[in-house]
């Protein structure tokens, strides 16, 4: 069988005060395509499906219009988990209705060790247990409240706990003679984060070992928004479809193709997604950057401009924009000959004076003259004395 493995969609994000629906969008006519010209047999989606709790409505159009495509459409069942970033019970709202239609939504623990049969020719009925976000108080609660059973949980002092203790219940609850893959929304101890994920705790206390899941034939991962494996081979993160942050930059964004026949485990082959918009970064000097956004291809991109200039420049981002319109961010080092983190203070690698000059001939597009110079370097003086006193 083949079934396609994605995660952190995060609909509805925005990335400094810009939407990124459009482009969202457009990644995920890239998925559908690819799904319409290569059937699969099932689409995982591992958590983050929306950005926050309560999406925008605009987000839930589109996570609306993609579902039709797919299960209507291409008459192919998805199977969805809830996220950090989601509201599980909001997403999981007439979850049992939906199920007849091909869309299996997977936001509790009751749910959890029910799998979703998907039968293939080649391995036979593959079962998939859904593991929505899990977090230490969670897990105690529903397993001490619910099943009144105070034994197991009193062991539950952190993710790795947590996570120890729903495999079990889902090992508990399988069938050995069945393929099995496992959905998960977690951080898989020793895996690789980027600046655009939300921590789960602080201290490494959200870490879970991959050891837990060794037992399944595929391990569809979500959290991490860099694809990779951990541990295994079988045990992978997809990928956010699209990058989140400047951290990202260097990514190959897409989704994840698996392969399982009888025996198991076969491959899982990326294919990526191109979103409309880059996010990179350009580290130059002003004049430099300028003359590369006159000719540059992809000057829509959105961008972090780092300017190694060590003179003053008056308004940078307005003639950034001319040539780089989505210029997200500026940062300006070359200003700067260190930064005290103890202090959080910045200190400046020119003298006031100079500094003045330098704003004086951008503004007026000459240099000071001796008598104006002279004139500011009293007021300096006399700024200086004033404040040391």
């Amino acid at each position: 069988m083949k079934f396609i493995h994605t995660s952190d969609w995060h609909l509805g994000r925005q990335f400094h005060n810009v939407s990124l629906l459009s482009d969202q969008a457009a990644v995920l006519t890239q998925l559908v395509e690819y799904i319409r010209c290569n059937p699969v047999d099932a689409v995982v989606v591992a958590g983050d499906i929306y950005d926050r709790s309560v999406p925008p409505t605009a987000a839930i159009d589109l996570l609306n219009k993609v579902v039709t495509q797919i299960c209507d459409e291409l008459k192919t069942p998805m199977i969805l988990i809830s996220g950090n970033h989601d509201g599980a019970q909001r997403l999981g709202f007439a979850a049992n209705q939906m199920k007849r239609s091909g869309l299996h939504i997977i936001s509790n623990y009751d749910e959890m060790v029910r799998p979703v049969i998907i039968e293939t020719a080649e391995a036979g009925p593959v079962a998939f247990y859904g593991m929505p976000y899990s977090d230490p108080e969670h897990v105690h609660y529903f397993y001490r409240t619910s099943k009144n059973n105070e034994s197991e949980t009193t062991q539950i002092n952190n993710y790795d706990d947590a996570h120890k203790l729903l495999v079990q219940k889902i090992e508990a609850a399988s069938h050995t003679e069945q393929r099995r893959v496992l959905i998960s929304h977690c951080f898989v101890d020793g895996a690789i984060e980027s600046d655009s994920e939300r921590p789960l705790s602080i201290g490494g206390a959200d870490r879970v070992s991959h050891q837990h899941f060794t037992n399944f034939d595929y391990v569809a991962l979500g959290h991490l928004h860099q694809p990779q494996q951990k541990g295994e081979n079988f045990i992978r993160y997809s990928g956010s479809p699209m990058k989140y942050s400047f951290s990202e930059q260097h990514q190959k964004k897409g989704f994840t193709v698996v392969t399982l026949n009888g025996k198991g485990f076969v491959d899982a082959i990326h294919e990526p997604l191109i979103a409309p918009h880059n996010m990179r970064i350009i580290e130059d000097k002003l004049e430099t950057i300028l003359k590369q956004g006159r000719t540059d291809p992809n000057h829509e991109d959105y961008l972090l401009v780092r300017l190694t200039d060590t003179h003053a420049i008056l308004n940078p981002m307005e003639k950034l924009r001319e040539v780089y319109p989505n210029v997200l961010h500026l940062e300006k080092p070359g200003m700067l000959i260190g930064v005290e983190q103890e202090m959080a203070k910045a200190k400046l690698a020119r003298g006031e004076h100079e500094m003045f000059c330098d704003f004086y001939q951008e503004a007026q597009g000459s240099s000071i003259t001796p008598e104006q110079g002279e004139a500011m370097q009293d007021i300096i003086r006399q700024l200086t004395t004033r404040h040391n006193v």
